[in-house]
């Protein structure tokens, strides 16, 4: 990982779960960030100090990411800071609420379209200019086994946004991949210490699912950002438009 030493990486929805695990990841790798938040400012914050101790630099930004001009300002802001933009982290995303299909409504709907898939088009679209000005650039999407598996009763709307990002990951693989920009997605599967089990999944239910995964354990934050990073660095430099489950083997293709 020594190549992403002062690589520039923005991290969306930075400062909290996976993303904050994620974040800390780079950090460690000598890499500089930009670290969005939507409500966490003090875990963004906490994580830009521990950057710019180590020399590194490091900006945490607000944004609603489902609004297309906060999108840009990140992804200014983030330039700005860094001098540029070589690794994207498309991370930000929310289950919201459990609706099975008679309860949902137009408003909810969007609003998880909106959430999980247009803020990464707007972001992705803010980012893409500044990823293909540098030789050795990627991005890396936040899927979820539940696009591939349709996930659990109540999330119809969610698994559908993230089976939507699996697509999107391979479509933006090909428009990019001529200008020397990889895209690769992962999906993980129960990372549990999170706010988005802590809050969706209860024990029992987070118990049941343990016991059909083969290697009897869930995963947590650093599984995901262990493999986020290797997918970012330049190490795998002919992987694209790939999607690399991580749910210790309950489904696989």
């Amino acid at each position: 990982m020594n190549k992403l030493t002062n690589k520039n990486v923005l991290i969306t929805a930075g400062g909290q779960g996976i993303g904050a695990a994620i974040t800390q990841q780079f950090i460690d790798s000598g890499a500089n960030v930009a670290i969005h938040y939507f409500s966490s400012e003090e875990t963004a914050n906490q994580l830009k100090k521990s950057a710019t101790d180590k020399g590194q630099k490091a900006i945490a930004i607000q944004g609603d990411l489902t609004k297309e001009a906060d999108a840009n300002k990140v992804v200014e802001q983030t330039v700005a800071a860094l001098g540029g933009i070589d690794i994207l982290i498309n991370n930000a995303g929310a289950l919201v609420a459990r609706k099975r299909l008679e309860e949902i409504e137009s408003i909810f709907w969007n609003k998880v379209m909106d959430i999980n898939l247009t803020s990464m088009m707007y972001v992705s679209k803010a980012a893409a200019p500044y990823l293909i000005k540098n030789e050795h650039s990627s991005m890396v999407n936040l899927a979820s086994l539940a696009g591939r598996k349709g996930g659990h009763a109540g999330s119809l709307a969610y698994s559908t946004s993230k089976g939507a990002i699996l697509t999107f990951t391979r479509a933006l693989s090909s428009e990019l991949g001529p200008h020397g920009v990889r895209v690769n997605a992962v999906a993980p599967g129960l990372i549990l210490g999170t706010a988005f089990h802590n809050t969706h999944t209860t024990s029992e239910s987070a118990a049941k699912t343990v016991a059909g995964i083969p290697i009897k354990r869930a995963g947590n934050a650093d599984d995901v950002a262990r493999a986020v990073l290797y997918l970012a660095s330049e190490y795998d430099g002919f992987i694209t438009g790939a999607t690399l489950d991580i749910n210790g083997g309950s489904y696989n293709m």
